[in-house]
This record gives structure tokens, C-alpha cells and sequence, in this order.
């Protein structure tokens, strides 16, 4: 759990001894530390549910995200720590000076403004400021919708290839003439094996170009599939994606088995044998 959640755990609970304790605290400092606490219990339920997810099912965006936090907890962690040695010993100042000087170089950019140690009001507006660029990533990337619905092996479409389940090729724009000229490459009488490659900048529609030309051709094919593969691709599972794209009534489960590739890929072959098939 620690290495999901990082050390926000802990900082609630000091947060709380500080609320509960009765340091010299300035003014205002008591509802910032609350509105902080608040921040970081919503970090936390959030972490909480990243941790239930498994890892290979989390978006990397996701992952970077959880990162950040855990990376910005222990600076938080420290922040709080420093206050509390100085809070709780404040007279024998030499003692803790080595301890107070390796903590305040460790978070340097959170004392950044030469804010004192003893300072907790300008340390928490640090964090919460920290917490507030973490937070708004997580809206932009909209990391709440990739945890709610994680990418499971058998419902995961690459984001590359979403838009173009959304839109009809009839509305497609621009594209007719590759389309053509691939399909031309593709229709022959003969009993070859043809493979044709689409190549291009990112962003030129390649995989659009693709799947308006699977579309327009599956009807002449005893079966086919359209499956996305990324730059490192998963082989076990692309293997698994074609299967069950190829045959749904018999490959229905196919995702919750444990084959490897040599045993899927003999399936395949036996599949595939004596059968005119599409695989864009």
C-alpha cells in the first residue's frame, strides 16, 4: 500500500497531532492545516482506489500521476517533521541544527523562498500549492475516468484507434483515394498472401485510412479482425485480441486463460487453415 499511497498516511495523522496539540501555531494556521488535511484525504481515497487496480490494467498517464503525489508526500512529510522537531524542542536549537539542515536541503524548492523553519504557515501554502498542480493534472488527463474504467485485456481500445469506432466512414474526409488504391492492392482473385503497409507521420490518419478500408472489404473474407498494436507491444495479448476478434462465439474467454504465444499462435494457425481472412 505504502508504495502506492507514499507517506499521506502518515502526514494525516501528524497534521491531526498538530491540530490536537497545543503548539504556538500563528495565525490562521489552524484552518489551513485542516483545508490541507481535507486535500490530502481526497489524494488518499483516490490512491486507494488506484491500488486496487492491476498494474499492467493502469494507463500510463495514471501512473505518473500516482507518482507525483508519492513523490510529493515525502516532501510534505518532511515539511511536517522539520515543524514538529522545531515545535516540540525549540530552546536547544544546536541540537537539531544538522538535522533541521539536511531536511531543508532534501526539500530545497519547498524552501525556496527562505521561509523559516519554524514557519508552518508558508511551508503548508508550499504544499498546498504543489497539490493544487498535481490536482489539476489529474482533471486535464482526466485520470478519475482511466481508473473508474481501467483497461482490462478483452475491453482496452488504444486511444489512437477510438475515434475512429466513433465515426462513420461515409463522413470520412479526404481519404477515398488511398482507400481505393489500398483496396485495389488487396483485391486479387489469387490465393497469395498480400500485405500492404500504410506509412506516415503520427497524426495523418493512418490508422483511420485502415479501418475505412476493413470495413469496406470484411464481407469478402470468411473472417477477420482489427486490432491496434502499439510501438511494444504485448504479443500475448495481441495474439489473444486477434482471436477473439477472428472467432467471438468460441474465444469468448480467451482473455482469462493463461496460453502462452507458441500455443496461441498454433491456435491461430488451426483457425485461420483453408479460411480467406482480414487481419488490417
Amino acid at each position: 500500500m505504502d508504495l502506492v499511497t507514499g507517506a499521506i498516511g502518515s502526514i494525516i495523522s501528524k497534521l491531526a497531532e498538530l491540530l490536537a496539540a497545543e503548539y504556538k501555531l500563528q495565525a490562521g494556521v489552524k484552518q489551513r492545516i485542516q483545508s490541507l488535511t481535507r486535500e490530502l484525504e481526497s489524494a488518499h481515497a483516490f490512491l486507494q482506489e488506484i491500488d486496487k487496480v492491476p498494474p499492467d490494467q493502469l494507463n500510463k498517464q495514471v501512473k505518473i500521476w500516482a507518482c507525483e503525489v508519492r513523490e510529493a508526500s515525502y516532501d510534505m512529510e518532511d515539511v511536517v517533521d522539520t515543524f514538529l522537531i522545531h515545535a516540540k524542542d525549540p530552546e536547544p536549537v544546536n541540537k537539531n541544527k544538522n538535522k533541521l539542515k539536511r531536511l531543508k536541503e532534501k526539500i530545497g524548492t519547498l524552501f525556496s523562498k527562505t521561509v523559516a523553519l519554524h514557519d508552518i504557515a508558508n511551508a503548508i501554502e508550499e504544499v498546498k500549492k504543489k497539490l493544487k498542480e498535481i490536482a489539476e493534472r489529474r482533471q486535464r488527463y482526466k485520470i478519475d475516468d482511466w481508473v473508474a474504467s481501467p483497461a482490462t485485456p478483452s475491453s482496452c481500445i488504444d486511444p489512437r484507434i477510438a475515434p475512429v469506432y466513433s465515426t462513420s466512414a461515409s463522413m470520412l474526409i479526404g481519404i477515398d483515394e488511398s482507400k481505393e488504391a489500398v483496396i485495389q492492392m488487396l483485391s486479387h482473385d489469387d490465393m497469395k498472401t498480400r500485405v500492404v503497409f500504410v506509412l506516415g507521420f503520427g497524426g495523418l490518419g493512418k490508422t483511420t485510412l485502415a479501418k475505412a478500408t476493413y470495413d469496406q472489404l470484411k464481407q469478402n473474407y470468411e473472417c477477420g479482425a482489427f486490432v491496434s498494436v502499439g510501438r511494444n507491444p504485448d504479443l500475448v495479448k495481441v495474439f489473444k485480441d486477434i482471436l477473439y476478434d477472428l472467432d467471438k462465439h468460441n474465444s469468448g474467454d480467451i482473455h482469462s486463460t493463461q496460453k502462452g504465444a507458441d500455443l496461441l499462435i498454433r491456435q491461430l494457425l488451426d483457425f485461420l487453415r483453408d479460411k480467406r481472412y482480414r487481419l488490417p
